[in-house]
């Protein structure tokens, strides 16, 4: 920025929280000193859609809006956004990634088999920018403390590792900002989150050929409200709430892993894995996590 100003953009899908780490990082600005402007799309912000936040930070902020080619940061919550978003970036400036993909439907070419037009990882796809790039599974991370839902918490610890902001900053706002009882694990997070290794980036899988089989439903009822949005949606009709609210799997042959009721979830309650593969829901119920 040539007026003295700094900028940070924040991307990803609905439902990862994208609005709130936006509000926390522009609080922990302004706990530091700095006058701060602030704006994000709330639009798209059901799972799912694209998501975003600008903030621009100085002595004297005038809009809220980063300029291509002028952010110092760019906090990609998917791997998808990192690419959408790059554009933003400084010379020299930083990407932190999460290296978790969510494949929106659009992209299958072909439902039963799952094959996709999704973009591969590429460890080497912004050096060409001299960009500082830091890719993580914040997802992992955060499972491993206890809560896949602090991933955010995650990310925005390696995002302070770039930005000049004493962590006192950093926590209270997060302390002040997340929903009550979720503090301890989202401050866990952040801290891990500061030092949290580079990821390995996973080899490409081949597109199956055929249907492979049916995928695996795992449903957190601890989690789940009944809203009945992933049942609607679901496209072979796998699954249904009962009268007491509560959501059963109906037809589990039939799932194909399109993951529509996954991406679609506003409560993380359901996950659906391929053949055979490791669950990925843990048996013991966790309360909390910055999903907002």
């Amino acid at each position: 920025m040539t007026d003295g100003t700094r900028g940070l953009l924040l991307a990803g899908v609905g439902g990862q929280g994208v609005i709130l780490a936006g509000m926390i990082v522009a609080d922990a600005l302004v706990r530091a000193g700095y006058d701060v402007k602030q704006s994000e799309v709330h639009g798209m912000a059901q799972r799912g859609g694209s998501v975003f936040s600008h903030i621009r930070w100085g002595s004297d902020v005038e809009s809220p809006l980063v300029e291509k080619g002028s952010a110092e940061v760019l906090a990609a919550f998917e791997w998808a956004e990192s690419i959408r978003w790059v554009e933003y970036v400084r010379d020299g400036g930083a990407v932190v990634a999460d290296i978790r993909t969510i494949v929106p439907p659009g992209s299958c070419t072909d439902r039963r088999a799952w094959s996709t037009n999704y973009p591969a990882f590429n460890a080497d796809l912004f050096s060409d920018r001299r960009l500082k790039t830091r890719l993580i599974d914040a997802s992992s991370t955060a499972t491993e403390l206890g809560n896949t839902r602090a991933a955010n918490s995650v990310i925005l610890g390696s995002v302070a590792a770039f930005l000049d902001i004493d962590d006192v900053h950093w926590e209270a706002a997060i302390s002040k900002l997340v929903p009550k009882g979720t503090q301890d694990v989202n401050l866990a997070a952040f801290r891990a989150g500061r030092s949290v290794p580079m990821a390995q980036i996973p080899a490409p899988s081949p597109d199956p050929e055929g249907f492979s089989g049916p995928h695996e439903i795992d449903i957190r009822h601890d989690w789940c409200k009944g809203c009945d949005i992933c049942s609607r949606v679901c496209p072979e009709y796998c699954l249904a709430v009962s009268v007491d609210g509560e959501l059963t799997i109906t037809n589990a042959q039939a799932c194909t892993g399109c993951r529509l009721c996954e991406m679609l979830c506003p409560d993380f309650a359901i996950a659906i894995r391929p053949p055979g593969a490791q669950a990925i829901v843990p048996e013991a119920a966790v309360i909390g996590g910055l999903t907002r």
